[in-house]
């Protein structure tokens, strides 16, 4: 199965922040959408980072309450790895696992059209497996 296999189920709405939001406002973002991360965009749309609920904890543990008061920019992570429509679920999950991260833009070519998370990816590999499962038992069973 391939990653577009998880937008088309889950969908492909992309919540952003700007860098220059703070993180308060950036965390009230995240509770609305009840989602864990988001993209962190400039005002033409180009991704410059994302900025994960790991990232809001540890700017607090560091600095305080105080923090949330600060812009995104300050805390967001750089250098964002993204994922493509056509790669293998199994290969991003790996990916994620092996960088300790949870959550991969999905692009085709320049465009971002989606984000998935760990969750999304192993809610898909589950639903394989079990398609898997009863392929075979249908085999077996007409044997």
């Amino acid at each position: 199965m391939q990653v577009k296999n998880i937008l088309q189920r889950k969908g492909n709405e992309v919540i952003s922040v700007s860098p220059q939001e703070t993180l308060h406002e950036t965390a009230k973002v995240l509770r609305e959408n009840k989602i864990g991360a988001v993209l962190v965009r400039e005002g033409g749309g180009k991704m410059v980072g994302v900025i994960s609920e790991r990232d809001l904890v540890i700017a607090i543990a560091k600095h305080g309450g105080n923090v949330l008061d600060n812009k995104v920019a300050e805390f967001m992570t750089e250098g964002v790895y993204t994922c493509s429509l056509d790669d293998d679920v199994k290969a991003v999950m790996e990916k994620m696992t092996s960088r300790r991260i949870r959550h991969l833009p999905v692009v085709d070519g320049e465009n971002i059209v989606g984000i998935i998370s760990i969750g999304d990816a192993v809610k898909q590999r589950i639903a394989e497996t079990e398609a898997e499962a009863e392929a075979l038992k249908a085999y077996i069973a007409t044997g």
